[in-house]
């Protein structure tokens, strides 16, 4: 079929890039945005806008806060639709605390039992609260926090999630994403020469795919990390064998684990008070410091809540190294005294939590987490202009044939970079425009996300049926989100009153830092617009010299 590998290996990536690649370019820029999604957090919910904060005492604010937190109505709803009738007081399970170095709020969850499900013996309800920690004021329900409750998971899930199929859709896309990267390094044989090669000046074709291998050539290394290290982290689902073939051996080795460990598995049925949880905090404190590693609690995880067997597990906040490691010291809840501390970790362990934190970066170092999002961001570029590239060479071979294949896959390619920035706009605007008393407020901003992106491909497809080999739909989009960026800052400003003249003097970059990207975003969109409209008079686009019009040997090869 192929007269060599590296034509075989170039329509491997040039076809396999390109069914992919939306996906692709959805995950690596919402990853980009996740990098920040604690500060658009904050960006989102004004009430939150302050410093960060460490754990609060348990027994003096957490405690009452954990005992007031109901089950959520959605979730007795599904567990009802699973068993039917519910006890009219659902038991108490556990408790749990999470924070970063990262978040001025303090995130509650506590898990109350569903008892009459036969076959799932640990069936659960959950019930959810926001607090300020420094008071233990609880943050109004209903607001969405785009950042961490909207952008991460769409990098990941794609909000697909029936039979969670948006885990294995980017899955797919990741493995994908591997192969493209091998196929790629062997179609590009020069990466040195190509890694100092941009033509701006050139055709369209020409500067588009130069573009298309420098950010894929420089940023190398962050494109095979992303996919690979997803991988690993999913691993699980992608490959449930716990939960499948060796199920009963997984709940035997839990059953073993927790033995081993000290740790009642199940609860002994005989009610029990809670010793001091602020005394253990301080032990598991000293013991971090003795260990040459002292730190702030990150997690606060209370299990089988009011029973004799009850344990307390203290995690800490690992922000200042790159592995995922929690070095927890777990209690008995009765006593506080020390039931476990765990050692460190195996050479197998120590690879997965380094692969893990690699990924989730939940490390304090602001010049490495601005690599990320750089190295995101060049993943789009790359994405992007390989789109572009393969669209723009069939556009008037399809047009004088009369096939529309370009025309379509050029509306998802406009879908997908221009629709998703003004998307991704339009729901920060709906955040600061939406009234704070609207019922289901948060639902409101995901509708104007979606319903945006999807008229952007209302947009893009009635162009390209209009002008088939114009560009009339990126430009359009462009102007739109030069429009758009801007007005979200200045919407920011007249509802909350936080300006750069503030924001910037005190250092306050979770919001300043967000209005500056959006300023950006609209400029480079405002700049984008103007180039495109050079390119193109009366709707097609000219070459500027003649030579330009003749495709070279490597445009050739990415046929």
């Amino acid at each position: 079929m192929f007269h060599s590998l590296r034509l075989a290996m170039t329509w491997l990536h040039t076809w396999f890039g390109m069914v992919f690649g939306f996906v692709l370019m959805v995950v690596f820029f919402f990853g980009s945005l996740s990098v920040f999604d604690r500060e658009i957090d904050r960006w989102a919910i004004p009430e939150s806008r302050f410093e960060p904060q460490v754990m609060p005492s348990y027994d003096r604010m957490l405690a009452p806060i954990f005992e007031g937190i109901q089950p959520e109505e959605d979730e007795l709803a599904a567990a009802r639709e699973r068993v039917g009738t519910l006890e009219a007081s659902l038991p108490v399970m556990n408790y749990g605390a999470y924070t970063t170095h990262r978040d001025p709020v303090l995130a509650l969850y506590k898990e109350f039992a569903v008892t009459n499900n036969p076959r799932d013996p640990a069936d659960h309800v959950h019930g959810r609260a926001t607090i300020d920690p420094r008071n233990g004021k609880e943050l109004p329900s209903g607001q969405l926090k785009l950042g961490s409750e909207f952008f991460y998971p769409l990098h990941f899930s794609l909000h697909l999630d029936w039979l969670g199929l948006g885990y294995w859709v980017v899955g797919l896309a990741a493995l994908i994403m591997l192969v493209a990267l091998v196929s790629g390094v062997i179609v590009h044989r020069r990466l040195v020469r190509e890694l100092f090669t941009f033509r701006p000046d050139k055709s369209s074709q020409r500067s588009t795919l130069d573009l298309h291998n420098l950010t894929g050539v420089l940023s190398l290394p962050f494109h095979f990390m992303f996919p690979f290290t997803g991988l690993v982290i999913f691993a699980g689902i992608y490959l449930p064998l716990s939960q499948t073939t060796f199920k009963s051996l997984h709940d035997a080795h839990e059953v073993a684990e927790a033995a081993d460990k000290g740790l009642a598995f199940a609860p002994a049925g005989v009610p029990a008070p809670l010793a001091s949880v602020d005394a253990m905090v301080t032990e598991a404190k000293r013991r971090w410091a003795a260990r040459g590693m002292p730190g702030e609690v990150g997690y606060l995880y209370v299990n089988h809540v009011g029973d004799a067997s009850s344990y307390v597990s203290v995690f800490r906040a690992g922000s200042d190294r790159v592995t995922l490691v929690g070095q927890g010291v777990h209690f008995a809840g009765t006593t506080g005294k020390v039931i476990y501390e765990e050692p460190a970790p195996s050479v197998v362990a120590s690879i997965n939590d380094f692969l893990t934190g690699l990924h989730l970066q939940h490390f304090q170092h602001w010049l490495l987490r601005w690599l990320y999002v750089l190295g995101g961001l060049s993943g789009c570029v790359c994405i992007a202009t390989g789109l572009v590239f393969f669209v723009n060479k069939r556009k008037r071979k399809h047009a004088a044939q009369g096939i529309a294949g370009s025309r379509w896959v050029d509306a998802l390619a406009v879908t997908t970079v221009t629709g998703m920035l003004l998307a991704t706009v339009a729901i920060l605007i709906a955040n600061r425009v939406l009234p704070a008393e609207l019922a289901a407020r948060d639902d409101w901003q995901r509708r104007v996300f979606w319903l945006t992106w999807l008229l952007t491909f209302a947009h893009a497809g009635w162009r390209s049926a209009i002008a088939p080999q114009g560009r009339q739909a990126w430009q359009e989009q462009c102007w739109a989100l030069a429009l758009l960026a801007p007005s979200a800052v200045l919407l920011n400003w007249v509802t909350t009153g936080d300006h750069w003249g503030r924001t910037i003097p005190e250092g306050y970059w979770p919001v300043a830092g967000l209005d500056l990207a959006l300023v950006a975003t609209g400029a480079l969109a405002a700049f984008a617009a103007r180039r495109l409209s050079r390119l193109q008079p009366d709707g097609g686009m000219l070459p500027r010299n003649r030579s330009a019009a003749v495709p070279d040997t490597a445009e050739a090869a990415h046929g």
